[in-house]
C-alpha cells in the first residue's frame, strides 16, 4: 500500500469553487485501477490549504496507471488550474 500526499494551495478566491471541483474530480481517482481510497482535508490555519491523501495499492499505480490516463487529462483540467504553486506530490510507505 503507498500513500500518496499532496499540499495543495488554492488560490484564496477560488477555495469554493475548487471544493465543488473536487467533488465532480474524486470520482475520477476512485474509479482507476489500484485506488483503494482518499480523504481531502482542509487546514484549520491556513484557510486556503487542503491536503489530499490518496491510497494506492502500488506506485505504479498513480505515477503510471493514473497519471498516464486519459481520466488524468479530465482530473487536470478540472483541478490545476486553482493551485498556487503548483503542488509537490509525494510518495509514502508504511513501516509499522
Amino acid at each position: 500500500m503507498i500513500l500518496e500526499v499532496a499540499i495543495l494551495d488554492v488560490k484564496p478566491h477560488l477555495t469554493q469553487d475548487f471544493e465543488a471541483a473536487f467533488e465532480q474530480a474524486q470520482k475520477i481517482i476512485s474509479g482507476m485501477k489500484g485506488y483503494t481510497s482518499h480523504q481531502l482535508q482542509k487546514c484549520l490555519e491556513k484557510e486556503s490549504r487542503y491536503i489530499l491523501l490518496v491510497n494506492w495499492q502500488t506506485l505504479e499505480d498513480h505515477t503510471c496507471g493514473f497519471r498516464g490516463s486519459s481520466e488524468y487529462q479530465e482530473w487536470r483540467a478540472l483541478l490545476h488550474h486553482f493551485y498556487d504553486p503548483f503542488p509537490e506530490v509525494e510518495h509514502y510507505q508504511r513501516l509499522y
